[in-house]
């Protein structure tokens, strides 16, 4: 069962599960939170919730993207009570791009190995624990709130002193936090966790600050299990045009860690634990259009596509006006 919010005809707030091409409006639904909290609040699952409410009208779930009514599969009323987060190096593959970003000079020994590689083998040999969970822990990030969420196709803004605009084909991992203040899983979706790979590339230590960017994800929710073999699409358009192609991998079977384990490891703090909560948790990708030499440019859009996932993720680039910030005294 796939999900989506948006604008209806009446600018009103909605919610449809999604059928193939079709959808159909949830009765009496406003937004996916809302059915996340009224679904916990009555100790049942969303799917269960959303068969007792029924559905109702059709809708054209490509009208509404093609109009700019789609909102992201999940948002939060207080979009500072939504995070951003993210891991890298956890698909097979991964490393080599960043180790190229990150290489050590001379020779490499096991001595000489780049942080990143030396990560990557981390994870490789443990990773995948037995039990699924506390493993060797990943590489983390944090890239925003809610207000660094871009709706599906709407324009991601790359500010004016970033170096680089590109994008990152992955799937996030969408949840919610229970009364008890634990983690309960709603779905995954497609997500564009945007990102300036030149900064990052000066330093590896810049990589906290490469991260902080706009993002983008959906634009379905998939209320259900991560399928083990993901095999999508990122591309980028410029002028209706593909100047790049490649597909992307993910999915357990392509991952050099567990689902389980990556999940372990971001929630096993208090400060992700808060009643109430939303969390968006990018699991990483082996694929990039920097790595082939890609210079993207105002207006290209990305598109992220993977038919497991619904519709495709597809959002333009803008470059946002120097905003200069001044630092005042309040004393």
């Amino acid at each position: 069962m796939n999900l989506i919010q948006f604008f209806d005809l009446h600018g009103e707030r909605a919610v449809a599960q999604v059928d193939g091409d079709g959808a159909r409006q949830i009765t009496g639904a406003h937004s996916v939170y809302e059915l996340a909290t009224a679904a916990l609040a009555r100790n049942m699952g969303i799917g269960a919730l959303i068969a007792e409410k029924g559905l109702g009208a059709a809708v054209d779930k490509a009208a509404v993207l093609a109009e700019g009514r789609m909102l992201a599969p999940v948002d939060h009323p207080d979009p500072a009570h939504l995070y951003v987060t993210g891991t890298g190096l956890t698909h097979l593959g991964s490393a080599s791009t960043r180790d190229a970003m990150h290489k050590a000079n001379g020779t490499k020994t096991e001595d000489t190995l780049t942080d990143s590689m030396k990560m990557f083998q981390m994870g490789l040999e443990n990773g995948k624990p037995a039990d699924g969970t506390k493993g060797v822990q990943p590489e983390w990030f944090y890239k925003g709130n809610g207000y660094t969420v871009v709706n599906p196709g709407h324009p991601i803004p790359s500010p004016a002193f970033a170096r680089d605009a590109g994008e990152e084909p992955e799937i996030a991992g969408i949840y919610v936090i229970d009364q008890n203040g634990q983690p309960r899983r709603l779905g995954f979706a497609l997500a564009n966790e945007f990102s300036d790979h030149v900064t990052e590339r000066v330093n590896y230590l810049y990589l906290a600050h490469s991260k902080l960017r706009a993002c983008a994800f959906g634009p379905e929710l998939r209320v259900g299990d991560l399928p083990s073999h993901i095999e999508g699409m990122s591309r980028i358009r410029r002028d209706g045009q593909v100047i790049w192609e490649k597909p992307f991998l993910s999915g357990e079977n392509n991952m050099s860690h567990t689902i389980a384990n990556l999940e372990y490891h971001h929630f096993k703090y208090d400060l992700f634990r808060n009643p109430g909560d939303i969390h968006v948790h990018m699991f990483g990708t082996a694929t990039l259009s920097f790595a082939d030499g890609i210079v993207t440019q105002p207006n290209d859009v990305f598109e992220i596509e993977e038919t497991q996932f619904g519709a495709p993720l597809r959002n333009p680039i803008r470059i946002e006006a120097d905003r200069p910030v001044i630092v005042g005294n309040l004393y």
